[in-house]
């Protein structure tokens, strides 16, 4: 972790924080990732992208890997100085009964799904603390709170992110760095695609709204927990645009 010139620090203070924000999205490449990255450049905030599958614009990343997350962050803050927002969106999802399911299928999706969450957190939490503001996004997902067939493994992951966030928003809230989660329904995205089309039927049939939501239509949620003064009061919290799914 890199220590934050006072100067810098002075002058995000000053700035209020309102336009031109340092922000880091995982797995931004495709799908709800995509969508929020676009989001927060039409705020005006500046973008990095970390994502697996690097490309130009797009800083290499493999979440679940220590050394490599330090290099990917490091390579950000080289573009952006110090992150004020990190949106962990990095993810993956497999099917399997639990029955069924290999000790390295539930690995990988705690690894990448959980763990990586924790390793990019811990990244970005202590230049956060010492500016006085900084804002967390974790991507879970409503399976989080209320478990899916064929899916033990990735609502356990899921589940995890709710919890971490929840103790590290104790952490850090004193130092004006909120920390939140966003728990979306189904939504059309490559990583729903490779899920049976049987379980995508039985879904699409239990939900309220009667169809799975867009990643345009959750990004609007992370711009808003980022905002100020409009995410200012949320910390510990997870925002459901999950098409009527659960209904805390």
């Amino acid at each position: 972790m890199r220590n934050v010139p006072a100067g810098e620090i002075s002058q995000r203070i000053r700035r209020g924080f309102t336009e031109g924000r340092a922000v880091v999205v995982t797995g931004g490449r495709s799908g709800i990732g995509r969508a929020i990255v676009e989001a927060f450049k039409a705020n005006g905030d500046q973008v990095v992208v970390l994502d697996r599958l690097a490309r130009e614009d797009i800083i290499n990343v493999d979440v679940a890997d220590e050394a490599s997350v330090r290099t990917a962050f490091a390579a950000a803050r080289k573009q952006l100085g110090i992150i004020d927002i990190l949106v962990n969106s990095a993810g993956i999802l497999t099917e399997s009964r639990l029955e069924d399911m290999s000790l390295s299928m539930w690995n990988e999706t705690i690894n990448i799904d959980l763990t990586g969450v924790f390793l990019c957190c811990r990244e970005v939490v202590g230049d956060m603390r010492k500016q006085k503001w900084g804002r967390i996004i974790n991507i879970s997902s409503q399976l989080a709170i209320k478990g899916g067939t064929g899916l033990s493994h990735y609502s356990a992951a899921k589940a995890g992110v709710l919890g971490l966030t929840k103790a590290l928003a104790l952490e850090t809230a004193a130092d004006n760095v909120l920390v939140n989660s966003i728990a979306p329904g189904p939504i059309e995205t490559p990583l729903v695609d490779g899920i049976s089309e049987s379980w995508k039927a039985a879904k699409r049939a239990e939900l309220p709204l009667g169809r799975f939501g867009l990643p345009n239509e959750v990004a609007p949620t992370a711009v808003l927990l980022a905002s100020d003064p409009g995410g200012n009061l949320f910390v510990g919290q997870t925002l459901g645009p999950n098409s009527g799914d659960v209904m805390p």
